[in-house]
């Protein structure tokens, strides 16, 4: 059984900068691509980023692409998102997901999810 765990969200100001770290149990993390979702109050949940096994391959949806970056460690079957210059409509609940079917957009390709961490930018 795979369980994922994010850490890192909290309430900042406009402009500023968060990482979020997922952490992922069991031997097989490396062998997975892996995404970052989000769900704003009232919204729908939304791709934000995704990354294939190995680190070498990234995707980003257009809102956050220059903003944000995701990478990983495999040796510490973790990810990351690095978001810079925070904007108050980045304010959602950030889900890590491992993906079943390689480094794409679509939710019902990623089998495992993490419970979520809550990210509030204040303007």
């Amino acid at each position: 059984q795979v369980q994922l765990v994010e850490s890192g969200g909290g309430l900042v100001q406009a402009g500023g900068s968060l990482r979020l770290s997922c952490v992922a149990s069991g031997r097989t993390f490396s062998s997975y691509a892996m995404a970052w979702f989000r769900q704003g109050q009232g919204k729908e949940r939304e791709f934000v980023a995704a990354i294939n096994w190995s680190g070498g391959s990234t995707s980003y949806t257009g809102s956050v692409k220059g903003r944000f970056t995701i990478s990983r460690d495999n040796a510490k079957n973790t990810m990351y998102l690095q978001m810079n210059s925070l904007k108050p409509e980045d304010t959602a609940v950030y889900y890590c997901a491992r993906s079943g079917s390689g480094r794409t957009r679509k939710m019902t390709d990623y089998d495992y999810w993490g419970p979520g961490t809550q990210v509030t930018v204040s303007s």
